[in-house]
């Protein structure tokens, strides 16, 4: 059985089967991508031990014999989640947002559409064109390749709901242009993903590659692990209370994506830091971790600016700062917020979803698409 991570449970147990074999200390010698096999070498077999998360010299075309059987667990236990937003009935969102919410939820709702529309889109290229041209092993590349598949997938769904409800596009998606506390984080996504967009980076280079997965941290553990994971606790606030429900169901399948998005994230670079001898500097970490809290502090408090019935932007950080601890204890880091407490005990019940549907038996007499519905 290979190590599997669980988002409700903190402890990493890694098992023989799973774990990489021992490496060599790495040299800045090593060159910095993979490469096909040379012409005298094109008839030898793969051994798994040929295999590294990133400055790999075994054969990128060849997925088997695995080093990382856990990658392609990964692979397909996101396939079992599969799902259309055009399959999940928002009937009576309609009716919600146009005639139940009240101005301050309206504002809240709106807002969080409009950070997510940006956020995946961002997500999506950060994998395609950061991280997965950079691993040397095909089983990692073929998760990451379903994983830009789904980030285009929740664009697709955040797309739907906006159609549904019969929002403004222009004025929706042009709020991360406009509204600072949103412009803030995506802003800052990008400073510091940026650095490691280019094809050519060496990652012989010790600074380069201690920046390279300071990256990967930022995204698999903040972006994706953080403020994805309780980013969309305010529309399941909602829920909780019978509203919007069409939208926050779409949320529960994204949230199980995010879910695995974060932890082979961590994973990866758990075997990249142990396979290149490498220590992540604890100051940079905190500053990660401190930027972070700054960003999703002045975003809550927009969002929030008046309280709804059940939520609130305190309680939002509470969460944020909890979970922000979680994913420091999965890395083996120290912990950035010290003695912070669940302030949403019912999150991790969103993602623990139990629900399954069969979408190929309920897409025609069940389901309504949002082209439709009537909004008035």
């Amino acid at each position: 059985m290979s190590t599997f991570f669980d988002d409700w449970d903190d402890t990493i147990i890694p098992t023989a089967e799973s774990e990489t074999p021992a490496v060599a200390t790495f040299t800045s010698a090593t060159p910095a991508a993979a490469s096909e096999p040379a012409s005298g070498d094109s008839l030898a077999p793969v051994k798994a031990t040929d295999k590294r998360v990133v400055n790999g010299h075994g054969d990128i075309n060849q997925l088997a014999p695995f080093r990382y059987p856990w990658a392609w667990e990964f692979f397909l236990k996101a396939n079992r989640n599969h799902w259309a937003p055009t399959e999940i009935n928002m009937a009576q969102d309609v009716q919600d947002y146009h005639h139940k919410l009240t101005p301050a939820e309206k504002h809240m709702f709106e807002n969080v559409l409009a950070y997510l529309t940006t956020s995946d889109i961002l997500a999506m290229r950060n994998i395609g064109l950061a991280v997965m041209e950079k691993m040397t092993a095909p089983e990692l590349q073929i998760y990451q390749a379903r994983q830009v598949y789904e980030e285009a997938l929740h664009t697709w769904t955040y797309q739907h709901c906006i159609e549904t409800l019969n929002l403004e596009q222009e004025e929706i998606y042009n709020r991360y242009r406009v509204v600072p506390a949103i412009h803030g984080k995506i802003v800052l996504a990008n400073r510091r993903l940026e650095k490691i967009l280019r094809s050519d980076l060496d990652l012989s280079n010790r600074d380069t590659l201690h920046e390279f997965a300071l990256s990967y941290l930022f995204f698999a553990g903040i972006f994706e692990g953080c403020w994805f994971y309780n980013g969309f606790s305010p529309i399941f606030a909602l829920q909780r209370r019978g509203l919007m429900k069409g939208t926050a169901e779409q949320f529960q399948y994204i949230m199980r994506d995010e879910v695995l998005h974060c932890a082979f994230g961590l994973r990866v670079i758990r075997e990249l830091m142990r396979e290149e001898n490498l220590t992540l500097d604890p100051r940079a970490v905190a500053e990660l971790w401190a930027e972070a809290d700054a960003a999703e502090d002045a975003y809550a408090r927009y969002i929030l600016q008046e309280s709804i019935l059940g939520y609130s932007a305190d309680l939002h950080m509470g969460q944020f700062r909890f979970v922000a601890n979680r994913r420091a204890r999965q890395m083996a880091l120290e912990e950035p917020f010290p003695g912070a407490e669940a302030t949403l005990p019912w999150l991790d019940e969103q993602a623990n979803l139990r629900k399954e549907k069969n979408f190929f038996e309920t897409r025609i007499t069940e389901y309504q698409t949002g082209g439709s519905l009537e909004w008035e």
